[in-house]
């Protein structure tokens, strides 16, 4: 009778772990609040609450629309990873963002570089992945053998790696990154391996403890980067390389971004600002260094595409270690055409209308009061190029009919010109 009970008991208990695990296939668009672990697809609905308890699954051919203003809270003991093997759409909008977030007691000092859950992994079969208007933080949870990810084959396939905010790894997929933050999360941001790529108008602030870069680009990425905020990543800003397996090149665009304070807390050969390699096909326009450590650097072992462009680009430093390493012929730091270089502390300040230049460098701390607009009187304002084209100036259209362009680019420095 005992060993009858027992068998009894065992049996419920699966048969809920797999009704839990099913719960949320094609959730419809209800406004109540869900849970979710296992497979997931289907819609969560404008202004709803999703806890997610552990690893969730969007199966290859599904979809999850993730609508404005949901908030995905992260259960910080399963520290749950997203993995996406069909198509994910995340569409916020100003007023109301979409956060993969934690609850607020845990947004303390001791978490301020996550740790807290994964990130959002997509395999190859992932088609389509778009995040507007989303805030990504907290996360970058180290894999286990017991990870999905881990177990699937995904990202790095091994266990001890902190997993980036976001990989995604389909050479003929899409993907859109805009109007989004990622910040405080343990290493790399993102980690892209292929791809029709735009990554616009984007902040990443608070990432990395001793490593890990804001965006991290293989072979297969056909990608825009622009107008996005950088601040005070542990390494780069961003890594463009063409190491991996996968056709075609990869050829980034990189243009009006704006960077500060990158690099300066991984003091080794690669944290710097810009790090190019492996033949990547790179042309660099009218970005804005204020006080990274270095600008444009190359792998001189390993060095970019010989067609590769780096023309408009504003320097400054507030020391003079800082302009010191900017200079070409120093740290294979890479020259541009009509790029605006000192040679002294403190020359070509940009007048941002609101940010102390004298911030340390190695500070990470976001203050969300700063205005890193351009002051009227800014000699950055006309400093750049318009000769040049992005990839998708004319647009990626999606197989849910939304379609997405690149910005054109401006003629000022950096990301963001003047308020009027």
């Amino acid at each position: 009778m005992k060993n009858n009970m027992i068998l009894s008991c065992l049996a419920c208990f699966f048969l809920m772990l797999t009704a839990c695990e099913k719960a949320n296939i094609d959730v419809d668009t209800s406004e109540a609040d869900g849970s979710a672990i296992g497979e997931v697809s289907g819609v969560w609905s404008k202004g709803s609450v999703q806890h997610i308890k552990g690893d969730i699954i969007i199966p290859e051919g599904k979809t999850l629309t993730i609508e404005e203003g949901v908030t995905v809270l992260m259960d910080t003991e399963n520290k749950p990873e997203i993995v996406v093997l069909g198509n994910l759409y995340a569409l916020g909008t100003d007023d109301n963002p979409i956060r993969f977030t934690v609850e607020e007691q845990y947004k303390t000092k001791t978490n301020e570089f996550g740790k807290l859950w994964g990130g959002i992994l997509a395999a190859p079969s992932c088609q389509e992945l778009v995040l507007d208007h989303t805030v990504l933080e907290y996360g970058g949870a180290i894999t286990s053998d017991a990870s999905t990810s881990v177990k699937m084959g995904l990202y790095k396939k091994v266990s001890g790696e902190a997993l980036p905010a976001l990989w995604f790894s389909n050479a003929d997929g899409k993907l859109v990154v805009q109007n989004s933050t990622i910040s405080h999360f343990h290493e790399d941001c993102t980690y892209i391996e292929g791809g029709k790529i735009i990554f616009a108008n984007n902040r990443f602030f608070s990432n990395g403890v001793t490593g890990g870069e804001a965006m991290n680009f293989k072979s297969g990425s056909i990608a825009d980067v622009a107008y996005n905020l950088v601040y005070s990543v542990n390494t780069n800003a961003l890594k463009l390389s063409n190491s991996g397996d996968k056709t075609p090149q990869a050829y980034i665009m990189v243009y009006n971004n704006t960077m500060l304070n990158t690099g300066w807390r991984r003091p080794t050969a690669k944290g710097g600002s810009i790090w190019i390699e492996a033949s990547v096909r790179v042309e660099i326009y009218n970005n804005l260094f204020a006080n990274t450590r270095f600008g444009v650097k190359r792998d001189p072992k390993k060095p970019e595409d010989n067609r590769s462009i780096f023309s408009n680009n504003w320097y400054f430093g507030q020391d003079q270690l800082t302009v010191d390493q900017f200079q070409v012929g120093k740290n294979d730091i890479v020259a541009g055409s009509n790029d605006v270089r000192g040679k002294l502390a403190g020359e070509n300040n940009p007048k941002f209308v609101t940010y102390p230049l004298e911030t340390s460098v190695n500070n990470y701390v976001f203050d969300s009061a700063w205005d890193f607009h351009f002051q009227g009187n800014s000699p950055a304002l006309k400093s750049g190029t318009l000769s040049f084209k992005p990839h998708f100036i004319t647009g990626l259209v999606m197989s849910n009919g939304l379609t997405y362009n690149s910005p054109a680019p401006a003629v000022y420095a950096g990301a963001f010109g003047t308020k009027f």
